[in-house]
């Protein structure tokens, strides 16, 4: 990632202006789709083209590797964030709790579920977050909104009318992700004590505070011992790939930033939908896991043209009209927008 940057950096000083804002905008866009499709296609290979045994062993690694690369990384100055306090922990729980159970149920329903099911239930989180939102904090959603989340969840519930490869445990783990995920998008808004600590500073202390209960519940899993006996561990390809999964949360992380610093939160996301679109229809051929049925399939597709109409009446431009007063109706872009971190779930 560092050398990323380098190249990005000394190739934008050879050019000039507008060029290279343009090459900017192109190159870190460009970034941001490799690395969200690479971190969702390295997990789903090493858990099932490997058959990793132990998606909680994963999931400690990234843990691991967050707090490294973080803690590195403040100190090249290449990211921000506030140094421990006491009163931190007070301040982001629960948010730690949530963190470790989106990381562990996510990686969980990718070992268990083909990557294009996984994607189709994904998108319950929306629906989940929109439900929550009205309850919690009185945001009521348009027509257009509502139209195409429930575009996205009718087409998953059809796809999983007909899943050959159904498993109960995977589906479980997905919904528990979901709900973690809407959990956190909300509480992230109700909570403001928590903006000044910055993704980065959440990244960072949510892995720190989780790292030792991580471990010990993995290790009376017994997943500690399975992952030791695991026989390929010799194999260079897959402890690359074990690797490039455990620090690809940060990549994507500050993936997501340049794409939005350099472009804007409208491109970003159209990024985070088209790579879920080719992780949908690429998945089929990934991890041997995906068994097609003419019903499945069309669920898919019709969740697909959901997410694509979410992107756009979320983000579409209304005209402001001059003699508008202060009480109409907000528009779409201010509603529902998914949370940082949440993007590549529509």
């Amino acid at each position: 990632m560092i050398a990323y940057l380098s190249r990005m950096r000394s190739s934008a000083s050879e050019m000039g202006g507008a060029e290279t804002t343009q090459f900017l905008k192109l190159s870190s866009a460009v970034f941001y789709g490799l690395s969200s499709f690479l971190i969702t296609v390295v997990n789903k290979t090493v858990l099932t083209s490997y058959r990793f045994p132990s998606f909680l062993v994963l999931s400690l690694g990234q843990l691991t590797a967050s707090i490294v690369v973080l803690f590195v990384a403040k100190r090249l100055q290449l990211v921000k964030f506030p140094d421990f306090s006491r009163d931190i922990p007070k301040r982001i729980f629960p948010l730690p709790l949530i963190y470790l159970g989106n990381m562990m149920f996510g990686l969980g329903g990718t070992q268990a579920l083909s990557l294009p099911m996984f994607a189709a239930l994904r998108r319950f989180s929306i629906l989940l977050t929109m439900l929550l939102e009205l309850l919690v904090l009185g945001i009521r959603p348009t027509l257009a909104v509502k139209v195409s989340v429930f575009a996205m969840v009718g087409g998953a519930l059809m796809a999983a009318l007909d899943d050959l490869s159904f498993n109960l445990q995977g589906y479980m783990y997905v919904m528990i992700t979901n709900t973690l995920t809407a959990a956190n998008g909300v509480y992230m808004k109700k909570k403001l004590d928590t903006a000044d600590m910055g993704k980065y500073g959440l990244m960072y202390y949510n892995s720190l505070f989780m790292i030792l209960p991580a471990f010990v519940g993995t290790w009376l899993a017994g997943d500690i011992d399975r992952a030791w006996q695991y026989e390929g561990w010799n194999d260079p390809f897959f402890a690359t790939q074990f690797l490039l999964s455990c620090v690809m949360g940060f990549i994507l992380s500050y993936s997501v930033i340049l794409c939005t610093q350099h472009n804007s939160a409208l491109t970003t996301t159209i990024v985070g939908c088209l790579k879920n679109i080719s992780v949908t229809y690429i998945g089929m051929f990934i991890g041997g896991d995906y068994l097609f049925s003419w019903l499945n399939a069309l669920g898919i597709n019709i969740s697909v043209a959901g997410s694509l109409l979410y992107t756009y009446v979320t983000f579409r431009k209304k005209p402001n009209s001059s003699g508008s007063g202060g009480d109409s109706a907000p528009s779409d872009k201010k509603l529902l927008l998914p949370a940082a971190g949440r993007i590549d779930n529509v």
